[in-house]
């Protein structure tokens, strides 16, 4: 499963100035790249990551989604997550980081909270 390919759907947000990127595969060494270009391409107020249809997050996936946090945090940007699995939400708190991140059961309940 970490060797299927990421796809990355870029959306436009309800609001002005919000972006939402939905995922579909695993977040993985194999595809990490990819998904920090995007991130860090991104240049919106609020950026909200749907990760619905993501299975499961590597440690690379988690150190990229750190440094998503760090860089947005940085700059005063917000950033959210969408969807996350248990398996996910677990690996998050195994490695001390879920407590960086804003989660979110819908887009909608994360555009308002960006808005």
């Amino acid at each position: 499963m970490p060797d299927q390919p990421l796809q990355i759907e870029e959306l436009h947000g309800s609001r002005e100035g919000i972006r939402i990127l939905r995922l579909s595969g695993p977040l993985s060494l194999t595809n990490v790249f990819g998904f920090q270009a995007k991130v860090r391409a991104d240049t919106s107020r609020g950026l909200i990551l749907d990760f619905t249809a993501v299975p499961l997050a590597d440690s690379a996936g988690i150190g990229a989604l750190v440094g998503a946090y760090v860089s947005r945090q940085k700059d005063g940007r917000s950033l959210g997550l969408v969807g996350v699995n248990q398996r996910i939400h677990q690996a998050l708190e195994v490695t001390r980081v879920d407590n960086f991140f804003r989660f979110f059961a819908t887009v909608e309940e994360a555009e308002q909270a960006a808005a």
